[in-house]
């Protein structure tokens, strides 16, 4: 009987309590090589393992995709699964098992580079650097 008591008050009571940390780096203000932006920024939440990255094309750029691409949109977002690697945090595959990309970032570090791989052979591209990171350790 001690011992159901000691459980629940150990549940109700001191796992309440407990302090869980979520890292958040955002990366703004990024130029791109190709590319104008109005805005072009990447939110990265380490604790759920996600990047989401939020764009606004400035016109030329815009009218440059548009003529070859109805679908495209002057500003957008999308998400994509991250994970950690040796200090180096990756998106997940896109493509498929012979040739795939993946964004790299590392931390503490203000470019963003893409990660192309064909056939086993890897290559390294910067795409962005960007003017301000910002990190939050989040506590709740």
């Amino acid at each position: 009987m001690k011992k159901i008591k000691f459980l629940i008050f150990f549940f109700l009571i001191i796992l309440p309590f407990k302090n869980v940390k979520s890292e958040i780096i955002i990366m703004s203000l990024c130029d791109n090589k190709q590319d104008e932006f109005i805005k072009n920024e990447y939110i990265l939440n380490l604790n759920e393992l996600i990047m989401t990255r939020n764009y606004i094309y400035k016109e030329k750029t815009y009218q440059k995709y548009k003529i070859t691409d109805l679908s495209v949109k002057k500003s957008n977002s999308y998400v994509r699964n991250i994970y950690e690697d040796d200090g180096k945090i990756l998106t997940h595959k896109h493509g498929y098992p012979q040739f795939y990309t993946q964004i790299l970032f590392e931390k503490g570090n203000h470019e963003i580079f893409m990660k192309t791989v064909l056939n086993d052979e890897e290559g390294i591209s910067k795409i962005s650097t960007c003017e301000k990171v910002e990190k939050f350790e989040i506590e709740s």
